[in-house]
C-alpha cells in the first residue's frame, strides 16, 4: 500500500512538472508590447496590448466610431514621458498617462488620462483627462496585421490595418 501511495505521488508530481511548460507556452491573442524613443530631449514609452486584424473589420466595427477606446487590447495603453511635450500645439506635462482615443472616420480625439493603469476603458472618466487633441487619420495601402506604435522625432503614430494615426509632438 505504501509503495502504491509513493508511486501515485510520484506520478502526480511528474505530471505537474511536465505539464507546466505547456501552460507557460500559451500564446496570448493580443500580447503586450512596448516601444521607447526620443522626441526632442524627452524619452517616451508606450506600453500596449497588440491585437491582430484576423480578417475582421476594425474601424467602425470591432473598434466602434464615436466611443472611447483603450487604443490597444486588454489593459489600457500607457503613455509616459520624462519631459513636458507639446502635443498638437498643447502642453502635456511629464508623467504617465492612460492613452485613449475616440475614433471617427475623418478625425480622432487623442486623450491623455491621469489614470494610467486601467482595464480597458470601462472605468475611464473624462474628468481625469490631462489633455485632449484632435488629429486626422491617414489611410494607406500597406497592411499592418498587428497594432503597433511608432515613435519618431516629430511624434507618435498608432498603426493598424491600413490606417495610421499620427500625433505631432515636440
Amino acid at each position: 500500500m505504501k509503495t502504491l501511495l509513493l508511486k501515485s505521488r510520484f506520478l502526480i508530481v511528474l505530471l505537474a512538472v511536465l505539464s507546466t511548460p505547456l501552460f507557460a507556452q500559451k500564446k496570448l491573442a493580443s500580447p503586450r508590447d512596448s516601444v521607447k524613443g526620443k522626441i526632442g530631449n524627452a524619452t517616451v514609452n508606450i506600453n500596449y496590448g497588440s491585437p491582430s486584424v484576423k480578417g475582421r473589420t476594425i474601424w467602425g466595427d470591432l473598434v466602434p466610431y464615436g466611443k472611447v477606446w483603450r487604443a490597444g487590447a486588454n489593459e489600457a495603453t500607457v503613455f509616459s514621458t520624462d519631459k513636458d511635450l507639446t502635443v498638437e500645439g498643447k502642453t502635456l506635462k511629464a508623467g504617465t498617462y492612460g492613452f485613449f482615443v475616440i475614433p471617427e472616420k475623418d478625425k480622432w480625439t487623442i486623450i491623455f488620462n491621469k489614470t494610467a493603469k486601467q482595464w480597458g476603458a470601462y472605468e475611464y472618466k473624462e474628468k481625469d483627462d490631462a489633455l485632449r487633441v484632435t488629429v486626422s487619420p491617414v489611410t494607406g495601402n500597406e497592411m499592418s496585421e498587428r497594432l503597433v506604435y511608432k515613435i519618431t522625432p516629430s511624434g507618435i503614430s498608432l498603426v493598424w490595418e491600413k490606417l495610421s494615426v499620427p500625433v505631432s509632438m515636440k
